[in-house]
């Protein structure tokens, strides 16, 4: 594995990304990180299409070795809740037609990994992971800080001998052309 992962925080009129690459010796390194936007007065296909697109080029940038993606809340309505399994939807697909890893976190997992609550505010979430990459300031907007706490998510329960079996923290893998497997 490379060590580089791209963390996705997913939504349809924002969806946070962060790319981090793994160093030895510490947690990582940030090497990119922001956000996809669309407008949300488009119609709800070409904002996919232009997500797609966005996800496409950050993979064809960063060639990552695992794409980190965060799973629908439970808490949220369900009307919002099809509408962000859409955006999950081109997310995997991308990432699938670039034979990258892909693994999925519940968002009270990451919480858990990256400030040691599940319930941890975005703000909590911004200043730890602030401070387990030693940067000068959180990641802004919040949607970013999200997704590199995703990506730094796998890379702190990634079993060291590069299998994917195993994940912690509700990290679940799935394999390029199969269904959901076994965590």
């Amino acid at each position: 594995m490379n060590g580089t992962v791209l963390g996705i925080d997913p939504g349809t009129a924002v969806t946070g990304y962060g790319v981090v690459e793994q160093v030895p010796g510490r947690v990582g390194r940030l090497v990119e990180c922001g956000v996809i936007r669309t407008d949300p007065r488009q119609q709800l296909w070409t904002r996919l299409d232009a997500l797609y697109d966005g996800m496409s080029a950050l993979i064809a940038r960063h060639a990552p070795a695992a794409v980190a993606v965060e799973t629908v809340f439970h808490g949220k309505n369900a009307r919002s809740a099809l509408t962000l399994g859409h955006a999950r939807g081109v997310i995997l697909l991308a990432a699938a037609r670039a034979s990258v890893e892909i693994t999925e976190f519940a968002p009270a997992a990451v919480k858990r990994c990256v400030v040691g609550g599940g319930r941890a505010g975005k703000a909590q979430v911004g200043y730890m992971v602030q401070q387990l990459l030693g940067l000068t300031r959180p990641p802004k907007p919040s949607d970013a800080a999200d997704g590199v706490a995703i990506a730094l998510t796998y890379l702190l329960t990634r079993p060291r001998n590069g299998t994917t079996a195993g994940r912690r923290n509700g990290g679940t893998p799935l394999r390029h052309g199969s269904r959901r497997g076994p965590s």
